[in-house]
């Protein structure tokens, strides 16, 4: 249990939020260089998000700012904290990995603040610190401990091995992965995804989480990942894993999923490999009674992954190409891209539930385009590829 703040941190944390606020794109790369010195530490992190502009840095930059802004009545971030903790379970992050993060923290405000970081403001912002970080060590127990106890689970990482591989598209690649020891899996909730150590070469270590893109059976796990231009992990699976290699999994995690009750439509829509998620909504709850919807949007037909599969799911389906072929069109396919005010003439904004997966980009488009539809948020839900916590809508 997180130990209550004192008053005298709650005033110098308000006192000097403005400060670090307006230093925090200076603070948080800091923060980064120091963390990232340590190998057992940088081998949690996804280095090709780690360069000058990256999303997760403006996205830990945001979060810090509101931490501090809502310092009083942090209660109000709590989806946010789900989200963190949720991404930390993934990557099997642990009590022990955050002094680590708390000292980078406080040493970067240190060097960037100078003279103005002084020992009493030093120590507000690590007892800050310490109770994020013990509101989150004891709710990432209760996740690890959630898995572990139902059936098929486990905690920590448990050797599974490539059952198939089957090429989707000429960039998206789907792997079925069963566990080495015979027994059964987690049942996981369709949305949610896996995460992986992986060790392509020796003396290497990399840690990453995709999608389950098939329905929960018991058994096994789909996942389908794209390849992506210099990208070591993905560029691996695809041309040097092959059926039969194993590979250490966590637990399925993540609190984007479909769960159908009290739901009266659902539309899923989904850009480019976004789809996977989507797969295993459609598996699992495809076909029955509750009304399914489903939009995807992608380059054209060689980009299409899985398209078979989602018309046969769906009650009714859609397909965007921004770049169609003449058979593409011909087919039926939608030229051009998604409208989000065709979107809600297709449902029923005032009882549709929209689940949404892609690109930034295309995400950010599609919630405000929604809002402005007057759709509630809490109908409006969503999952993307890249750093957790970049900002959407």
């Amino acid at each position: 249990m997180a130990k209550p703040l004192s008053e005298e941190t709650l005033a110098i944390i308000e006192a000097t939020a403005s400060v670090v606020a307006q230093n925090v794109d200076q603070i948080v790369p800091v923060m980064y260089r120091r963390l990232l010195a340590a190998p057992e530490i940088r081998a949690l992190f996804n280095m090709s998000h780690q360069h000058g502009n990256s999303p997760q840095h403006k996205a830990l930059a945001g979060a810090l700012v509101a931490y501090a802004t809502h310092i009083r009545n942090p209660g109000v971030l709590i989806d946010a904290l789900e989200r963190i903790a949720q991404k930390h379970v993934g990557l099997q992050i642990l009590p022990e990995h955050y002094p680590h993060v708390g000292n980078a923290l406080l040493g970067a405000v240190a060097e960037v603040l100078g003279e103005a970081a002084t020992p009493e403001i030093l120590n507000a912002w690590g007892e800050a610190y310490w109770f994020l970080a013990d509101t989150l060590i004891t709710r990432e127990e209760q996740i690890y401990a959630g898995s572990e106890k139902q059936d098929g689970g486990w905690r920590g990482w448990r050797r599974f091995k490539v059952g198939s591989k089957v090429a989707e598209t000429s960039e998206i690649m789907s792997f079925t992965l069963c566990p080495v020891d015979g027994l059964p899996v987690l049942k996981h909730r369709p949305g949610q995804y896996l995460s992986f150590r992986f060790t392509p070469a020796q003396g290497e270590e990399y840690r990453r989480n995709y999608s389950i893109s098939s329905a929960p059976d018991g058994v096994s796990y789909r996942i389908t990942v794209k390849r992506e231009p210099g990208g070591r992990i993905s560029n691996w699976l695809h041309d040097t894993v092959e059926v039969g290699d194993e590979i250490d999994v966590a637990a399925p995690a993540g609190e984007f999923f479909l769960d159908p009750t009290d739901k009266q439509e659902i539309v899923l829509l989904s850009g480019g490999v976004g789809l996977t998620p989507m797969m295993s909504m459609l598996e699992s709850y495809g076909g029955g009674d509750l009304r399914m919807v489903y939009i995807h949007a992608t380059q054209n037909g060689h980009h299409h992954a899985m398209r078979d599969a989602s018309r046969l799911k769906a009650h009714e389906s859609h397909v965007f190409y921004e770049t169609p072929e003449e058979s593409d069109v011909a087919n039926g396919v939608h030229p051009g891209r998604v409208d989000p005010s065709w979107l809600v003439q297709i449902s029923d904004p005032e009882k549709a539930d929209y689940f949404v997966c892609g690109p930034t980009g295309f995400m950010q488009e599609m919630v405000k385009g929604l809002k402005a539809a007057n759709v509630p948020e809490s109908r409006i839900h969503y999952e993307f590829f890249g750093p957790a916590t970049a900002q959407i809508g």
